[in-house]
């Protein structure tokens, strides 16, 4: 029997990345990421008279060099990967940064082999246009990337995504794995892997 095709994302799904450290090093803080409801932290906590000194700080340093990853992370993955057709899919482009971007591909790329030997790097799909995929199942932190159709879509909670309605989920046909980015991996595993 064909398995299904499973499409993974990456960060505030598998792990936190060290964005947050960076952040917290350059402006000698010491932020958690439970304090934040926007994605995006860089625009909420850097001044934008620095935001230029903080991106040239910030391209020295290896945001996947010691992720945070999410409670029974490496475990359910691996019990998906038996069972489904799994690939990860992941954006690696800083928006604010295009320039800088490229090393992030790299790294990211030596975390997934690092911590998921088990999944082929053939499998590992790098790009920021997540609707041109086809797939059965997707995950993924951001309501916008659960878009498309799909057989299932599930929206892994995170601290940004808390105030997502149950009207918009319903809108686009997704479910939430709970609220707790914590227990996010026990609730996706009651999913998929009854």
């Amino acid at each position: 029997m064909k398995k299904k095709v499973l499409l993974l994302d990456v960060d505030e799904v598998i792990c936190f990345s060290g964005f947050l450290p960076v952040i917290n090093e350059f402006l000698q803080t010491n932020y958690q990421i439970d304090d934040f409801e926007d994605y995006y932290l860089d625009n909420v906590l850097i001044p934008y008279d620095r935001k230029e000194e903080f991106y040239q700080f910030f391209r020295t340093k290896n945001i996947y060099q010691e992720p945070e990853l999410l409670p029974h992370a490496i475990e359910t993955v691996k019990k998906l990967y038996q069972k489904y057709d799994l690939y990860i899919l992941s954006a690696c482009i800083n928006i604010a940064d295009y320039d800088g971007s490229g090393r992030i591909f790299t790294d990211k790329y030596n975390f997934l082999r690092k911590y998921f030997p088990f999944i082929e790097p053939e499998r590992f799909i790098f790009t920021s246009s997540k609707q041109l995929l086809k797939a059965d199942i997707q995950i993924d932190d951001c309501l916008e990337n659960l878009k498309e159709e799909r057989e299932l879509k599930i929206l892994f909670p995170s601290y940004h995504n808390k105030k997502i309605t149950e009207e918009e989920l319903k809108k686009y046909h997704v479910i939430r794995a709970g609220y707790d980015w914590r227990e996010g991996w026990d609730e996706v595993a009651k999913i998929l892997l009854k």
